[in-house]
C-alpha cells in the first residue's frame, strides 16, 4: 500500500516538473477551462470532481506551481486517510460481549421466570450470553427508568410489562413506550371474567344485563388497582355503561378464594390463573378478554366473540426494548438475535407449562399494539377514578 502511495507521489512530482498538470499561462489542466484570474489556488473551482487535495499553488509571478504538499506531508495525510478507512471498515463485531436484561421485578417472580427462559439460550443466537439484572420498586418503575436512561449501544435492553401503559395516564412518570427502541412483543395474556360455577350467570350477557339493572350490587374481585385483570373489566364494563363494585385483594390467590367462598361475586384475574379451577369445574369462565379463543380454554368464548361491545380487549403483557437511539445496525442483530430466543423450542415448551399465550410481534407491531393500548386504558382508568394524566 506504501509503495503505491509513494509511485504515485512520485509521478505527481514529476507531473508538476514537467508542467503537465498545468502550463506557464496559467490555464488550468488539460480538458478543464481556463481560470479568469490567471492562477490562484490551483483546481480550486473543480475541486468537486477532485480525488485528490489541493496539490500546488499557481504562482502569479513566475507562471510555475508551488508545492502544498511535501512527500513527507502528502503520506501523513494518505496515511491518516487510510487509517480512517481502515478503522471503520475494521469495527469490532456486535456483539462482543455479554449483553445486560434489565427485569422491573423481582427474581423468581412470572416475569424473571419468563425473563431468564427466553434468553437461556442467547449465545447459540447471538454469540454472546444475556445476563438477567433485577431493579425492583415503584411499580416497575425503577428497573423500566433504568433500561430506558442506559447507554444506548445495544449492551443494555430490558423487560418491559403492561404497568408502563398505566404511568403517564396515572401521573406516576412521563415513562411510556416513547422511551424506547421496541424489539419485540414476548406474549399477551388476557383477562378471565369467571363466576362460580353455581352462579346464575350463565353468559357475560347475562351478568351486564343484571349490573345495567342493578348498578354496584355485584362485587369484582382483583389482584390490584389499576392493574390489569382490575382495568379488563372496568374497560369492558365503562363501555357498557355498567358498574361493579370493585374489590381489591393482595394477589391472585385470595381472589379465588373469595369467589369459591361467596364473598365476591365476580373474580377478574389472570387466564391461567383459572385453569385449574376450570378443569375442576369449580367456577364458569363467562368470558376470556381477548379478540381469540384458546385451546385450553375451547367453550370459553372471546369477549369479542359475545355479542357485546366492549371495545378493545386488555391485555397483561411482556415486551423487550433498549434504550432509545441504539444504531440502526446493532438494533437489527438484536431483532433477530431475540427472535431466534423466542422461538427456541425450550423457551416454547416452558411458556406452554406456564400456561403462558406467547404472541411475537416485531418492533413496528409492539408500537402500535401499546399504542392501541393506550387509547384504550384512558376511558377505563376515568370509570374507576384512576385517570391522572400528566400534562
Amino acid at each position: 500500500m506504501i509503495s503505491v502511495i509513494l509511485s504515485t507521489f512520485s509521478w505527481i512530482e514529476e507531473a508538476l516538473r514537467n508542467r503537465l498538470l498545468v502550463d506557464y499561462t496559467g490555464s488550468m489542466m488539460r480538458g478543464l477551462p481556463e481560470d479568469a484570474n490567471g492562477g490562484g489556488l490551483f483546481w480550486q473551482r473543480h475541486a468537486r470532481q477532485a480525488t485528490l487535495p489541493v496539490l500546488g499553488v499557481m504562482n502569479n509571478v513566475t507562471g510555475g506551481i508551488t508545492p502544498m504538499f511535501t512527500k513527507n506531508t502528502l503520506l501523513a495525510a494518505l496515511a491518516a486517510t487510510g487509517l480512517a478507512f481502515s478503522a471503520s471498515g475494521a469495527q469490532a463485531e456486535f456483539p462482543e460481549k455479554d449483553i445486560t436484561m434489565v427485569v422491573p421485578w423481582s427474581a423468581g417472580g412470572g416475569t424473571d421466570t419468563v425473563a431468564r427462559t427466553l434468553v437461556k439460550n442467547a449465545k447459540k443466537y447471538l454469540g454472546v450470553n444475556i445476563n438477567v439484572v433485577n431493579k425492583t420498586g415503584a411499580m416497575g418503575a425503577t428497573g423500566m427508568g433504568a433500561t430506558a436512561r442506559a447507554r444506548p449501544d445495544g449492551y443494555t435492553i430490558g423487560m418491559l410489562t403492561f404497568q408502563l401503559s398505566t404511568y403517564r395516564l396515572m401521573g406516576l412518570t412521563d415513562l411510556s413506550y416513547r422511551n424506547y427502541d421496541l424489539i419485540q412483543l414476548v406474549n399477551r395474556s388476557p383477562a378471565a371474567i369467571s363466576v362460580r360455577a353455581d352462579s346464575e350467570f350463565k353468559t357475560l350477557a347475562d351478568l351486564f344485563e343484571y349490573a345495567k339493572e342493578n348498578p354496584g350490587v355485584l362485587t369484582a374481585g382483583h389482584s390490584g388497582a389499576g392493574g390489569t385483570w382490575h382495568l379488563a373489566l372496568a374497560s369492558a364494563a365503562a363501555k357498557q355503561n355498567v358498574k361493579f363494585n370493585f374489590v381489591p385483594f393482595d394477589g391472585s390467590a385470595p381472589v379465588r378464594t373469595a369467589l369459591l367462598g361467596g364473598h365476591i361475586s365476580i373474580a377478574t384475574s389472570g387466564m391461567s390463573e383459572m385453569l385449574q379451577l376450570y378443569q375442576d369445574k369449580q367456577v364458569r369462565l363467562l368470558a376470556i378478554g381477548s379478540d381469540k379463543t384458546y385451546d385450553l380454554f375451547k367453550d370459553v368464548p372471546a369477549i369479542t366473540n359475545t355479542g357485546i361491545d366492549v371495545g378493545t380487549p386488555i391485555f397483561d403483557w411482556r415486551a423487550l426494548a433498549a434504550p432509545k437511539g441504539v444504531p440502526a445496525d446493532r438494533m437489527a442483530i438484536l431483532v433477530e438475535g431475540l427472535k431466534k430466543c423466542w422461538e427456541d423450542p425450550e423457551f416454547q415448551q416452558k411458556a406452554k407449562e406456564l400456561g403462558l399465550p406467547l404472541e411475537y410481534k416485531d418492533p413496528a407491531g409492539v408500537e402500535s399494539f401499546l399504542s392501541d393500548m393506550e387509547l384504550t386504558l384512558e376511558p377505563a382508568l376515568d370509570s374507576v377514578g384512576l385517570l391522572n394524566p400528566l400534562k
